[in-house]
């Protein structure tokens, strides 16, 4: 049962994330900073987290927490957005440079927080945080499950909705194709890229508040969010920028995560490789899947192109 619980629970990160990456590139924005999108939106749900007090409404820490993670994710995508789309730097250097400042700033903000209160004030914050951290998990078919599961069922739902069955899906996919096309017969290409990156932002920023509260339950950002964004990357890689089958994609990566967690609790496995392998093997087998598989890989054909009106 623990291992099925770490699997949804990852697989939960990664869909969200990679679905965000899918719109963004949707779009023709490569997004390669989900892992510092991430890295912010778990900063910002989880200031929420620590400033609620204890017994505060579940369902309010719930929405307040998915909305803070959301504005986090959208307000650092901003950089990607204005930088691709406006100034039409390099997409991925921006996004790498992103990665990077991310987990610096992170790490800033939440020392000098933590180092502006008393000990007693941190110890209290610390139980709170812990304390609204529980209004996520219920029980269900004999184990412990999170509202973050059911969030991302819905939100897989809805995109697989909006990418192919509505006019804003189909406008998006025509800028990441062909965007001189759709600036032909009247479609804004600079708001789609910027709804595309504005959409990555809020659910990286969702992803990264689960990672934070749920998958790893550490209020700590020296690390970031540990490859979780390049593991979504290499998830959408693999599902083929198509919600259904980065849904399958997001199961099989974070199964193999979930591993990483859970092999202490079979002595067979620890006594089989030492326990850093089992770490690895996430990174591992995404190298393996992607070595195989990116030949085949379709990409939208204009992602990373910045758009220019005057060409053909």
């Amino acid at each position: 049962m623990l291992l099925i619980q770490y699997t949804l629970i990852y697989a939960s990160v990664l869909i969200l994330v990679a679905l965000g990456g899918m719109f963004s590139e949707r779009s023709g924005v490569i997004n390669i900073g989900l892992e510092g999108i991430m890295v912010f939106g778990a900063l910002g749900g989880a200031f929420i987290l620590h400033f609620l007090p204890a017994g505060t409404n579940g369902a309010l820490i719930i929405v307040l927490t998915l909305l803070f993670s959301i504005l986090a994710g959208m307000i650092f995508s901003v950089l990607l957005a204005v930088a691709a789309i406006n100034f039409k730097a390099d997409q991925t250097l921006v996004g790498t440079a992103m990665n990077m400042l991310a987990t610096a700033a992170a790490t800033v903000i939440v020392k000098s927080y933590n180092s502006g209160r008393t000990s007693g004030d941190n110890v209290s914050a610390i139980l709170d945080y812990i304390q609204n951290r529980k209004a996520f998990v219920f029980q269900a078919l004999g184990m412990e499950l999170n509202w973050y599961m059911v969030i991302t069922v819905l939100v897989l739902v809805a995109a697989w909705i909006v990418l192919y069955k509505t006019r804003f899906g189909l406008r998006l996919q025509a800028c990441g194709e062909f965007p001189q096309a759709a600036a032909s017969v009247g479609i804004n290409v600079f708001k789609m890229r910027y709804a595309g990156v504005f959409i990555s932002g809020a659910l990286g920023g969702i992803g990264g508040i689960i990672y934070i509260t749920a998958a790893n339950s550490q209020w700590d950002f020296v690390y970031g969010v540990a490859g979780a964004g390049f593991l979504a990357l290499a998830v959408m890689i693999f599902g083929q920028w198509k919600p259904v089958n980065i849904a399958l994609s997001a199961l099989l990566f974070g199964f193999f995560r979930a591993i990483a967690d859970a092999y202490m609790g079979w002595d067979f496995l620890v006594k089989l490789v030492p326990g850093e392998f089992y770490k690895m093997l996430p990174y591992i087998i995404s190298l393996v899947v992607l070595a195989f598989t990116s030949k085949k890989s379709k990409a939208p054909k204009a992602e990373g192109v910045p758009y220019d009106k005057g060409a053909r």
